[in-house]
């Protein structure tokens, strides 16, 4: 197949694996980047022998260029999604797909009726190891599903991050920052979600800085920083999940799913690989399986160079807009839950990805 220029818009800490994936899948061409700070475009597409360090409005007006990526901050990404939607150019943006849900739906409609594509990370579902896992789920492994436990802790981002500001705004914290890896792979390896019921909280008001250049300063926190949900699953399972800034310590697993034979243990959903463990009825020991998939490595960039090659062949791709919308409704919901104080009814709005084929040669995603 014939490659397809991508360009690439935000040139922050994230960017360099992205660019990474166009040295990994042929079927991606990283022809341009841009960033706000056009020094920062320039230096980026030096480092990566980047043709073009382009403004926003010169990548949009390239005709040679079929699909932008979005790594800008989230209060950004509908801003340069609408943008390039309406530049006739198909979109993959980082999560989430956008902050709020009315502007989700209006971009998803307005894709439609340009004839281009959206989609969106998190794209780790593809990876080695929970494709391992969906595998091992739709063979019957673990028997049919029935519930799952899911859980991010730790204590917020700024001790370590050199501008965390951000983490504690409207359309971040805990749930907005990490819950799309296990609410995508959640969706992925059981079924989209039928309602929700939640609770949350902010139990440090204030926080304090301390990685440089901003160490000392103080973040006013904006939104709930520890927030735990329940899910009634389409397929009639019921999962919790937790996702928390204010937890020093845990030794919580990151996902474990229960099935009527079994329990398996899947591998941290921020990552492509493994381990994928699993416990059974007939076999009563923790056993690690074999991952059966490629791409077990850095991987990002998989979503986008799957969108690419249903683009050619006309299929769906899979880090598509309708899943990344039903996770942005979901971390809304466990807020409204909370807020409100009732469960909440999800809207039916996709389906579960396909998997990825068994023996894929590495750099392809199809057959």
């Amino acid at each position: 197949m014939k490659p397809v220029k991508v360009g690439i818009v935000g040139c922050g800490n994230i960017c360099n694996t992205y660019m990474q994936a166009g040295n990994t899948f042929d079927i991606l061409e990283i022809a341009a980047c841009s960033d706000i700070i056009m020094d920062r475009a320039v230096a980026k597409a030096k480092e990566w022998n980047i043709p073009h360090a382009y403004t926003l409005d010169e990548m949009l007006a390239d005709p040679e260029i079929s699909i932008i990526i979005n790594l800008t901050v989230p209060k950004a990404h509908a801003e340069i999604a609408f943008a390039a939607v309406e530049a006739g150019k198909n979109i993959h943006n980082e999560k989430p797909l956008t902050i709020d849900r009315n502007d989700a739906k209006k971009l998803l409609k307005l894709a439609d009726e340009k004839g281009v594509r959206v989609g969106c990370a998190p794209d780790t579902f593809l990876g080695a190891g929970l494709q391992t896992c969906r595998k091992l789920i739709d063979d019957g492994v673990i028997g049919e599903p029935i519930g799952a436990s899911a859980f991010f802790t730790g204590h917020g981002p700024e001790s370590w991050h050199p501008d965390p500001e951000f983490f504690y705004k409207p359309g971040a914290g805990p749930m907005f920052d990490m819950g799309p890896y296990y609410l995508t792979a959640l969706i992925n390896l059981i079924s989209p979600v039928k309602s929700v019921l939640g609770s949350t909280r902010i139990t440090f008001p204030e926080r304090i800085i301390g990685s440089e250049p901003h160490k000392g300063e103080k973040i006013t926190v904006e939104t709930p920083t520890h927030i735990t949900g329940i899910m009634e699953f389409e397929n009639g399972a019921i999962g919790t999940i937790l996702t928390s800034f204010d937890v020093w310590a845990a030794e919580l697993p990151r996902i474990e799913i229960y099935g009527t034979k079994g329990t398996m243990s899947v591998p941290d959903p921020n990552c492509f690989g493994g381990p994928v463990k699993i416990f059974t009825e007939a076999e009563p020991v923790w056993k690690e399986y074999p991952l059966t998939h490629g791409y077990a490595e850095q991987s990002r960039g998989i979503g986008a160079a799957d969108m690419a090659y249903a683009i050619q062949s006309g299929r769906p791709h899979r880090a598509n807009g309708n899943l990344a919308y039903h996770v942005l409704d979901l971390m809304h919901s466990f807020h409204d839950a909370s807020n409100m104080g009732k469960r909440i009814e999800m809207e039916k709005v996709c389906s579960r990805p396909k998997p990825l084929p068994v023996g894929l040669e590495h750099g392809k995603l199809d057959e």
